[in-house]
């Protein structure tokens, strides 16, 4: 019988990628799988806690950060940001999403905090790249492949983003990536403390989620996996142990700033199969209902159609997609979860109590899934 040491092995084997970590968990029955090594030099075997890149997996968390601040009545899902974020007030929309920048009307109504849960707040990226609007998001907000020291600090940020059109109008259409980083800098706003300083102590501490941060402290660099980009058998170096996230960026991006491990995501998980509660007497991280509404579909089927570069079907939660339909052995109704550039994938399945956690280290080329994010999923769901 194929295990998941096998399904890794197999891809590493193929010289597609140095080394991988996969986490199964069903039930109180956890699968762990470490292969490969931590560079394509061999230099450290991956091992269960080898820390990497994690990419767009920090979108849930970002989400479940800003839900405990509904909770604490700091603000409401339906109000507007413009008191915490003025940058985004009198917002102006292309006229339409292929029209020149200084082609603009009016936003119809203020982009609201369940705009930017949903990714409906008319900024990201759509399925076409070539649209005048979404080149500034590259070349102004450095949105795209992960680049943490090259991102200037909020303030700065929010003020470029606000020199750029939204490209629908707020509510109208599903866009990838951006929201989660204007979320990051309305949890610092709103709290009073930076992004670091909040999920440190509100999410990560609680969670006994050790390793997880924004940078790799010195100390564990040894456990800190190279990242690649590149072709089978030809991968280049991205970036190194003692690179990008060797010290806390400037802009901390909460749509795929976060180094972690396999077990971190873990906790993350069972906390929201548990409905917000953590394990033991220890109280609770978030409300049943708030994990409900983070993990619910909010998409209308046209705004599923438009984004399907990115979403293949699949609906969006808060932070993260929530699979709707079951078009492959994989794509189990109900799980949610996402997956990252860096070669990361994540899910819960609430029906089965199941948490899935894919961690390699080779950039992917483009929204679709590589084939060892495939052959894991398909693991997971035929057990």
């Amino acid at each position: 019988m194929t295990g998941l040491r096998d399904i890794l092995e197999r891809h590493v084997n193929s010289g597609s990628l140095p080394g991988a970590v996969g986490l199964v968990a069903r039930g109180d029955r956890v699968e762990v799988a470490a292969v490969g090594t931590a560079d394509i030099e061999g230099t450290a075997p991956m091992v269960r806690d080898s820390i990497f890149r994690i990419a767009s997996l920090t979108k849930p968390v970002t989400a479940a950060a800003v839900m405990m601040l509904v909770e604490e009545g700091r603000f409401a899902l339906e109000e507007p940001v413009e008191p915490w974020l003025p940058e985004l007030a009198s917002r102006v929309v292309v006229r339409t999403p292929a029209s020149p920048v200084d082609d603009v009307v009016p936003a119809a109504r203020p982009i609201t905090v369940f705009d930017l849960l949903t990714f409906r707040a008319g900024y990201g990226f759509p399925s076409d790249f070539s649209l005048p609007a979404v080149g500034l998001l590259v070349s102004e907000l450095k949105q795209g492949p992960p680049q943490p020291q090259h991102i200037a600090d909020p303030d700065a940020w929010m003020k470029a983003l606000s020199r750029i059109p939204l490209l629908y109008q707020p509510g109208e259409a599903w866009l990838y990536n951006t929201c989660s980083d204007i979320l990051g800098v309305l949890i610092a706003r709103v709290s009073g403390q930076s992004l670091p300083e909040f999920l440190a102590e509100r999410v990560f501490e609680p969670l006994g989620m050790a390793d997880t941060g924004f940078a790799v402290p010195p100390a564990d660099l040894g456990r800190f996996t190279s990242y690649y980009r590149g072709d089978d058998g030809a991968l280049e170096l991205a970036d190194a142990p003692h690179g990008q996230w060797s010290s806390v960026p400037a802009f901390p991006s909460a749509t795929g700033g976060l180094v972690g491990t396999a077990d971190d995501w873990y906790a993350f998980g069972r906390m929201l199969l548990a409905q917000g509660a953590l394990e033991g007497e220890r109280g609770r991280l978030l409300s049943a209902r708030s994990v409900r509404q983070m993990t619910t579909d909010w998409l209308t089927p046209a705004q599923r159609s438009g984004g399907e570069l990115f979403l293949e079907g699949q609906g969006w939660g808060f932070g993260g997609s929530v699979d709707v339909t079951a078009r492959d052995p994989w794509n189990v109704p109900g799980r949610y979860g996402w997956v990252g550039g860096t070669g990361t994938a994540a899910h819960i399945t609430p029906a089965t109590g199941a948490v899935s956690v894919l961690l390699t280290q080779r950039e992917m080329t483009g929204p679709t899934p590589p084939a060892v994010m495939r052959d894991f999923w398909t693991y997971t769901a035929g057990d």
